[in-house]
């Protein structure tokens, strides 16, 4: 048994045998390229509403527009993309308009085949509904689509979330009229789509480096981590860091990760401090255990060969395992509550997964209302302590 979970545990690790993210469909991403990012912005308009005389004369400017059946108008504003690879885009994004498959508000990620050195490449597409008058609440909708290009569909995919978070950002923007800030403030922030919703995962792991395994285990712990003398994007680069390795939020339905990720520490005095005023930074009030420490060095590797991508599904997996980890602690003390070969069975587990400390946290907190659960938590804990006085 306790070979498999080894075994198991392995598989989770070696992820770049296991992935494709260093294959062709994630290519022009390695150590010594560097990743070709793509962006475009379009008006869209239902061609049966009334626009205004400001938006007529700005949409009559603009020689590159397209419609679909008379039911909306797909007006570009900005891109990056080659000349010839925008037209191609553009009408990849009114079929699916089209086909109703862009939600307003939620972002539609897919591989599209355009005329760029890639050839295909990961489409991410929201559409940004302006707010309707409430004199005309069935009036058709105006708005913007937004779309991210680079990498693959499957690594773009991981960043769903941050790619949301970044497009919503665009709502104060978009209230100019007739974009005036597109120079100054629209583009830049369009252009900023990769560093700012990728990239933050990999500087982090290059910002600490060998103590990337601290940052884990406070992430599992559910510790504050306090950045001092850093700049604002340093701060938010470890803030989503830790926030993205937690559990917390993983699965509203799980009850496993919901109280993996309340579980506290008793010394909540703990808190891991990261020093930036020296270069590599200081950390203070480190911990980690084994389970941390064997991950640390995929994600050493993952930094090394420079794929984002990469890094994100070890991140992924990480957590992953430590879910089913709390899984089986779980399942181990339910049936040591009637069999003590159970609780032999649990204390060999706790021994071999290497993160006894945070999943007997948890387990603690979920059972603080089943007395016999906690006796044997106990027992566990004293166990796990004599086996690291050992």
């Amino acid at each position: 048994m306790f070979t498999s979970q080894t075994s198991s545990f392995q598989d989770s690790i070696d992820v770049e045998e296991r992935e494709d993210f260093d294959n062709e469909d994630i290519s022009g991403y390695n150590q010594k390229v560097q990743l070709n990012c793509y962006y475009a912005i379009y008006l869209y308009q239902g061609t049966r509403s009334e626009a205004t005389g400001e938006n007529v004369s700005w949409k009559q400017g603009r020689a590159d527009s397209t419609s679909s059946q008379e039911d909306f108008s797909l007006t570009l504003i900005d891109s990056s993309l080659p000349m010839e690879a925008e037209p191609e885009l553009r009408t990849y994004i009114s079929r699916r308009l089209s086909k109703g498959a862009l939600l307003g508000g939620m972002g539609n990620i897919a591989t599209v085949e355009l005329s760029v050195p890639e050839q295909a490449v990961g489409c991410y597409c929201c559409l940004l509904e302006q707010e309707r008058s409430p004199d005309q609440p069935d009036a058709d909708g105006n708005g913007y689509v937004i779309c991210f290009l680079g990498g693959s569909e499957k690594g773009l995919n991981l960043y769903r979330l941050e790619l949301d978070k970044y497009v919503q950002g665009l709502h104060s923007s978009l209230q100019t009229p007739e974009l005036q800030n597109l120079e100054t403030e629209l583009r830049p922030y369009l252009s900023r789509w990769y560093e700012e919703s990728v990239m933050h995962v990999q500087r982090v792991v290059q910002l600490v480096h060998c103590n990337i395994s601290f940052l884990l285990h406070a992430a599992l712990s559910h510790k504050q981590v306090d950045v001092t003398n850093a700049d604002q994007r340093t701060k938010a680069d470890v803030s989503r860091f830790i926030k993205a390795a937690s559990l917390q939020g993983l699965s509203h339905g799980d009850t496993t990760s919901a109280s993996l990720c309340k579980a506290m520490c008793d010394d909540t005095h703990y808190d891991l401090i990261i020093d930036c005023s020296l270069s590599p930074p200081t950390l203070a009030n480190t911990r980690s255990n084994r389970f941390c420490d064997d991950w640390s060095q995929a994600f050493l590797n993952a930094a090394e060969r420079g794929n984002p991508f990469l890094l994100r599904q070890i991140l992924e997996n990480f957590k992953l395992k430590a879910i089913q980890d709390m899984n089986s602690l779980k399942r181990f003390v339910r049936q040591a509550e009637m069999s003590h070969y159970a609780l032999f069975r649990c204390c060999q587990f706790l021994q071999s997964c290497g993160n006894g400390d945070v999943l007997l946290q948890n387990a603690k907190a979920e059972h603080s209302d089943l007395p016999e659960a906690c006796r044997i938590i106990n027992v566990l804990e004293e166990f796990l302590g004599e086996q690291l006085q050992a």
